[in-house]
């Protein structure tokens, strides 16, 4: 019977992945786009929708607490969905962040074409993928993959930083447009960040073992 439950559990952190996964992509293809209408849904509607997803699950986690009383693994499993809740719920409002940063770009001339934030987008997109699927199906050697991914969107935000950088200190006018995009970036290295805390949180549910700062001693 409590298996069922956790399947349940499973499946609801599937479905709210997907809805932050949606909003990252809409508001990285709204703001690439010049999309107005785009950014404004995922600021206006989506981000309620994000928030009506964690006040449920975590009633939901709470009531399997006070009526199952779980212990061991089983216990672990709903402690650390109330977790993932929680990070889904702030990576939803960073893709928000985004979506507002995007507002203002699409209002001015673009000071360089989209080249590695979108690269980020698809590294963190991929990062969050592979960090529920490691959540559905306890899969450890998936998760520590995933903790290994974050050091190639840290590569990438680092790249960002230094050639907008480069760009605000030969032309003083970009810097407001600059810091914008550099604020996209860091969201998106948010995310990532997010996406290993889920991955941490998988280690722990399978093997009892906390781990924290990617110390993956083996």
């Amino acid at each position: 019977m409590f298996q069922e439950k956790i399947d349940l559990l499973k499946k609801g952190i599937i479905d709210y992945a997907e809805h932050v996964e949606i909003m990252l992509i809409k508001s990285l293809e709204g703001t690439i786009n010049r999309n107005e209408e785009v950014l404004h849904n995922v600021i206006d509607k989506e981000e309620a929708i994000a928030n009506r997803y964690e006040i449920e699950f975590d009633e939901i986690c709470i009531n399997y607490i006070a009526q199952y009383q779980p212990v061991g693994k089983n216990l672990r499993a709903i402690v650390s969905a109330i977790k993932m809740s929680n990070d889904l719920e702030r990576m939803a409002d960073h893709a928000v962040n985004i979506a507002q940063n995007g507002l203002f770009l699409i209002s001015h001339p673009f000071i360089k074409p989209f080249i590695d934030i979108p690269k980020m987008s698809d590294v963190t997109v991929r990062m969050l993928k592979d960090s529920i699927k490691s959540f559905v199906n306890e899969d450890i050697c998936l998760a520590r993959k995933v903790l290994g991914d974050d050091s190639e969107a840290d590569s990438l935000k680092i790249k960002v930083i230094d050639e907008l950088t480069g760009i605000m200190s030969k032309d003083p006018k970009t810097v407001s447009r600059a810091l914008k995009l550099i604020n996209i970036a860091s969201n998106l290295e948010r995310i990532a960040d997010l996406t290993t805390n889920i991955c941490e949180d998988v280690i722990y549910l399978s093997e009892g073992v906390v781990v924290k700062h990617h110390q993956l001693n083996k």
